[in-house]
């Protein structure tokens, strides 16, 4: 596109800053709208597992409002601590109570991974006319957890465990069977010990038993939270050299040469035309592409397709003088040459048949329909020996698979164009019959192979004790009529 019509408006510098690389998390509130959001929220308590990457944050409740309960509030603290616990202190290493003021004042919202590769998302900053991009260490949603209930559970099984235990104060002898397993090895129990690691049940183990560490919370605004929000913005403002390169240059920096890729084969990768590139090909080149990317085409739809989008000064005489060089014709209607949809040294996808071979099956396939209007993939297959897929392909490229299950042309015949240029029509009816005998070898093979397969199902000790030899009748001659 020229660069009038499409003109620069405007150019924004970007950097990129590695400030906070290993420290940045994006928080995300599935359950939050943008009007209700935590933006002006007291933060009570914040916890964080390092190497497992989980957050807790409690965000305090406003119990003063006049939309809370207080009953029901003091309800859940009683039930998730036991106990009313407001100015309690706890024993040492006891648990801490879950409410403090016996009251339930706080709400823990924990948080789960939404993406496990973080590595092409970042965090941009727009100011002052350039963008500052901050790769992140983690994206992770935060949901309100229900813990206090976990609590009140676990306590109620407690202490119906100890209430149970109370009653069942008579113990009843048992016999026990004690078994000593034989000492392993150092090595034994490290390579035990290795194997437990990497089980999945142990990994969430190791996550439930990782502790939490405490951090502070510093609210937008504070001038802490201000000092690690300019770690966002690139110190480095020197212009990337890569960009003054060449485009072959810059597209090696980008995507450097990896040995280890398979490399792609040129002759079995199929361009892709556009008009804009049509217009700029001969016109025997613009009759290829078309037949080949259409399959089947009628005269007028050539011409039309011709006329309209690439040259609207073009002959048909031309264009009719042309076609049989990259077409055949085929019940009035235009299908590429199979040289044309199989190039030389191209394989086929499925089992690397050559080309050679689908030109050949795809030119009986020809024949046949210019000699009956259906057919059937098994009767293909058993004459062109190809494989089921490479089968498919090649009926594809010329039929397709009407209600009865039978192989059909593309297109319905064109008897109009038949009966306008009978000497093309002629022309390829000589053609068909120059080739006629290759292809009834095709058909004779076939039908001597399934005469000998037939043959082969006789036992060797059934012997015919009298040979006959069956002879075409005589020709009778019928006396001319005066």
């Amino acid at each position: 596109m020229e660069d009038e019509e499409d003109p620069i408006v405007e150019e924004i510098p970007v950097f990129l800053s590695k400030n906070l690389q290993d420290n940045l998390y994006l928080f995300q509130y599935p359950t939050k709208t943008e009007t209700a959001n935590h933006d002006d929220a007291i933060v009570v308590n914040c916890c964080v597992k390092p190497f497992s990457q989980e957050v807790k944050v409690d965000f305090g409740l406003n119990i003063e409002s006049k939309h809370y309960d207080r009953f029901k509030g003091e309800q859940f603290a009683v039930a998730a601590d036991g106990k009313n616990t407001y100015g309690a202190v706890p024993p040492k290493g006891a648990e801490r109570p879950t409410f403090k003021r016996g009251i339930m004042d706080k709400q823990a919202f924990t948080s789960t991974r939404s993406l496990t590769d973080i590595s092409k998302y970042v965090v941009g900053i727009y100011t002052d006319k350039e963008v500052h991009l901050s790769p992140l260490a983690s994206i992770v949603q935060l949901r309100p957890s229900l813990s206090h209930f976990d609590k009140e559970d676990k306590r109620r099984k407690a202490e119906q465990k100890a209430q149970n235990d109370d009653i069942e104060d008579e113990e009843v002898a048992q016999q026990v069977t004690v078994k000593f397993a034989r000492g392993t090895s150092a090595g034994a129990a490290a390579k035990k010990t290795k194997e437990q690691r990497g089980t999945y049940d142990n990994f969430v183990q190791r996550i439930v038993e990782e502790p939490w560490c405490e951090t502070y919370w510093h609210a937008r605004g504070t001038p802490t939270a201000e000092l690690e929000r300019q770690k966002m913005y690139s110190s480095n403002h020197q212009s990337n050299q890569s960009l003054a390169l060449p485009a072959g240059e810059y597209l090696s920096k980008l995507l450097p040469h990896d040995e280890h890729v398979q490399q792609v084969d040129v002759a079995n990768v199929l361009p892709v035309y556009n008009k804009a590139m049509l217009k700029t090909m001969p016109l025997l080149e613009q009759l290829r592409v078309l037949l080949k990317d259409a399959r089947a085409l009628s005269f007028s739809d050539i011409l039309h397709i011709l006329s309209e989008h690439i040259d609207p000064h073009v002959s048909a005489d031309k264009v009719l003088a042309l076609l049989p060089q990259v077409g055949i014709l085929l019940h009035g209607n235009w299908v590429p040459k199979s040289e044309v949809v199989y190039p030389e040294k191209m394989l086929s996808h499925a089992n690397g048949v050559s080309a050679e071979q689908m030109i050949r099956a795809r030119d009986y396939i020809l024949f046949r329909f210019s000699r009956t209007s259906y057919l059937y993939r098994n009767q293909v297959m058993t004459a062109t020996q190809l494989p089921p897929a490479e089968t498919l392909d090649v009926l594809k490229t010329v039929a397709r698979v009407n209600s009865t299950k039978r192989w059909e042309l593309l297109l319905p015949p064109d008897k109009e164009f038949e009966q306008k240029h009978a000497e093309l029509v002629q022309r390829q009816e000589l053609h068909w019959r120059a080739t006629e005998q290759s292809y009834s070898e095709m058909d004779w093979a076939k039908e001597t192979k399934r005469v000998r397969k037939r043959s082969t199902r006789k036992s060797e000790s059934q012997q015919p004790q009298q040979t006959t030899t069956t002879m075409p009748p005589p020709a009778v001659h019928l006396p001319a009529e005066a």
